[in-house]
């Protein structure tokens, strides 16, 4: 299966505010982004249409994005609501393209 790869340093990460703009910087959301979790739903829901103008990354077609998050077991520790947020989210989001008839387009390497 095609990917495209990019990190994403979760040591920046110590609030809501500093998870947006990490992220936002990451992939390159407009600046119209919401910073708040609906939002990145929206974003990372469509990672493999640049047409949609809501990331300046994108997963190849019929491929999928692989977002490396380095520290994310400190980031568990740190800030745990954050790390639920994370999983649930990026897990909606693949939910969210599947009950639309498209296939999953994130996936996430957890390593420190």
């Amino acid at each position: 299966m095609p990917f495209a790869r990019v990190t994403v340093d979760m040591s920046a990460i110590d609030s809501w505010d500093s998870f947006h703009t990490v992220f936002k910087e990451a992939l390159g959301f407009p600046d119209f982004y919401g910073r708040n979790m609906n939002a990145w739903i929206d974003c990372l829901t469509s990672l493999d249409a640049p047409e949609d103008g809501l990331t300046a990354v994108h997963a190849p077609v019929g491929g999928v994005m692989v977002l490396d998050l380095p520290g994310t077991r400190a980031l568990g520790a740190r800030c745990p609501d954050i790390y639920s947020a994370l999983i649930e989210c990026s897990a909606f989001v693949n939910y969210r393209r599947i009950a639309n008839g498209s296939d999953s387009v994130l996936c996430l390497s957890f390593f420190d």
